[in-house]
């Protein structure tokens, strides 16, 4: 199954959470979820309103125009309880090779490992799906985040862009397959 289907039709299921499609329908509640101004602190901007966020939405659903290039996006949902509680996304390029992700959770549910629980979930899937690369980038201040790219399996690059680390995981990195064969 392609990474377009998967991203329109797959709920990933954790432990404590559902990663279900982004739709339209979802600004609304994702609005307040993301209505903090703190959570701009590293990336900068604000919070959008729910027009604003339902216009993005919109675009983020309809997917990306350059058809080499596939916008995977999913709102996290605590089982328990039922709220949302943030959001996971990965753009897809080189042919599903290589995938950027990145997450937010809402002030509210920070602190307790949604996020990490949902980025490493993230990661799975693309990697299941073919990636070879997946890559983030996390403000070098910023070490809550640092601490989600960790538990989902990047490590820090030294690269940054545009003032970010840029943090990578390589499930079938060629140094490894080489070690592995000289182990053996």
């Amino acid at each position: 199954m392609g990474l377009r289907r998967v991203n329109r039709e797959t709920t990933v299921r954790t432990e404590r959470l559902d990663l279900e499609p982004l739709a339209v329908a979802h600004a609304g509640e994702m609005a307040g979820v993301l209505a903090d101004p703190a959570l701009h602190a590293f990336i900068g901007g604000a919070p959008l309103t729910e027009p604003e966020l339902r216009a993005r939405y919109e675009r983020l659903v309809a997917g990306s125009p350059d058809p080499a290039v596939v916008w995977c996006n999913w709102v996290v949902r605590l089982r328990a309880g039922g709220r949302l509680a943030g959001t996971v996304q990965a753009t897809v390029t080189d042919g599903g090779r290589t995938a950027e992700v990145a997450w937010v959770t809402g002030t509210e549910w920070q602190g307790r490992g949604i996020a990490r629980e949902a980025a490493a979930a993230l990661v799975a899937l693309l990697t299941e799906r073919g990636a070879r690369t997946v890559v983030a980038h996390v403000h070098p201040d910023h070490k809550a985040s640092a601490a989600v790219a960790h538990a989902a399996g990047l490590r820090p690059t030294e690269e940054e862009q545009d003032g970010e680390i840029r943090w990578e995981f390589r499930p079938c990195a060629p140094e490894l397959r080489d070690e592995a064969v000289v182990r053996s």
